[in-house]
């Protein structure tokens, strides 16, 4: 996990790197900031695990369009984190241990920021050079957009106080959370294999499972951990009403729901073989993990 974490950061802060030509110093630095500031790298050490499952990390070309798939996916979760902090919408005031954009800038200023970095993430994905660079972009779209992660947040933000059903809560977290690890995980593949390729359909199964597992598990510590191990305040899930796994199933009964979901994660990776060990090692991150 470590390697694929460095690698990212790596990528990350060469792509970041102020240029001498910036329009726009102050929005350089809150791009900087609200991707370089820390984070797990989660869905880029998901990417490249697939990658070297699948042997598209052994060439020059796959190695350079998995890079440019693990920044983009990256970008595109640090915007979404940025938005998702603003008074409009969850209006938090801590991430990852440090003030969010908004507090440590300005609103505008988070706006403006996320914009960019959503943008800058087609603009990398669509700088691949990659024979299969029309699906990798296509993925990535389809993942952060209407019919992704936008959609999930719209939908939590409409759940506030209002449902009460495990099924519905799922549905919404198979979109804001789950939508774009499927996607570190197709991206990945997808570097690799033809997209009709049974191998895809597999790691599909395997991505839907733990990123509704990751999502449960942040549920299960929203309750059980502290504000500093976490990075983010902790209980403000329950401050503002929102449905959570706990609330509705308990926490053994969310615990419990997690271990499933690791089974069914690793039942899917029999197809892959020894490749796939790395896979199932994350996959039992995703519900151990403590922040």
């Amino acid at each position: 996990m470590r390697s694929g974490q460095a690698r990212s950061e790596a990528v990350l802060e060469t792509l970041l790197t102020p240029a001498s030509g910036a329009v726009s110093n102050r929005l350089e630095e809150a791009m900087r900031y609200s991707v370089l500031g820390g984070g797990k790298r989660l869905r880029p050490v998901l990417l490249y695990a697939v990658g070297r499952a699948l042997g598209s990390d052994e060439d020059a070309t796959g190695r350079a369009a998995l890079d440019a798939a693990a920044a983009a996916l990256e970008l595109v979760h640090a915007y979404s984190l940025v938005h998702d902090d603003l008074p409009a919408m969850d209006d938090d005031d801590l991430r990852r241990g440090r003030p969010t954009v908004h507090r440590a800038f300005d609103e505008a200023t988070a706006i403006l920021a996320g914009d960019a970095l959503l943008t800058l993430a087609f603009e990398v994905m669509a700088d691949t050079g990659h024979v299969r660079t029309p699906a990798l972009v296509r993925t990535l779209a389809e993942a952060s957009g209407r019919r992704g992660m936008v959609a999930g947040q719209a939908l939590d933000l409409e759940a506030v106080g209002q449902f009460r059903e495990v099924e519905a809560l799922s549905r919404m977290h198979a979109y804001k959370t789950g939508a774009l690890i499927r996607a570190a995980v197709r991206l990945g593949g997808l570097v690799a294999a033809e997209e009709q390729d049974s191998r895809l359909a597999a790691l599909d199964r395997y991505a839907a499972a733990i990123g509704l597992a990751f999502q449960i598990q942040d549920d299960i510590l929203d309750v059980t951990g502290d504000t500093v191990t976490l990075g983010k305040t902790a209980g403000a899930d329950a401050a503002r009403d929102k449905p959570t796994y706990p609330s509705l199933l308990g926490l053994e009964g969310a615990r419990k729901r997690a271990g499933q979901l690791l089974d069914e994660a690793l039942d899917a990776l029999a197809p892959l073989g020894e490749a796939a060990a790395p896979l199932a090692v994350l996959a039992r991150y995703m519900i151990e993990r403590d922040h």
